[in-house]
């Protein structure tokens, strides 16, 4: 981890991630016994506590600047974020502001339909109050869902929007 040997708090001697599911799925640390079965035949521990038992990562756009709550400075500023779709890959990414019309944002290279790709649109920020929504395009052409839904038990969904003060 960050050039070192993996230390013991973080799981060593390895750390398994499985692509395409969060993590209470496909994140191993600590392996201390190993037992092949099927969903039907055994549930896992957070299955017992109300979590899906399959838990595929949903395809969703973060807006990571500028960040919600914040008060910037007026003029050309970047919305930037980063993007997912795992085992579709990211081939658009869109950003509303104050319920505009849905702009197109530039998108970072695409190293993989695994890994999250970067994304950008530049912004010429008027003063006062702003809500600004992102939403992403994948591969088959389908966009992120709109519809709301919390972590549990499947992961949560939406656009992600952040208000933001502009002086």
């Amino acid at each position: 981890m960050n050039g070192e040997p993996l230390p013991r708090e973080h799981g060593f001697p390895a750390r398994l991630v499985t692509p395409g599911l969060y993590g209470y799925v496909g994140a191993t640390k600590w392996v201390t016994k190993l037992t092949v079965t099927t969903y039907a035949e055994h549930r896992a521990y957070w299955t017992d506590r109300g979590w899906s038992e399959k838990g595929p990562i949903k395809p969703s756009a973060r807006i990571d600047t500028p960040r919600a709550g914040r008060t910037i400075d007026a003029g050309r500023l970047a919305i930037g974020g980063v993007a997912w779709a795992q085992h579709q890959g990211i081939v658009g990414v869109e950003v509303q502001i104050d319920d505009g019309e849905w702009q197109t944002a530039k998108l970072g290279p695409n190293v993989g339909i695994d890994y999250w790709r970067q994304w950008w649109l530049s912004w010429d920020a008027p003063k006062g109050q702003h809500t600004i929504k992102a939403r992403c395009r994948y591969a088959d052409g389908k966009v992120q869902t709109s519809q709301e839904a919390e972590v549990t038990p499947d992961g949560s969904s939406g656009w992600h929007t952040v208000s933001v003060g502009v002086r």
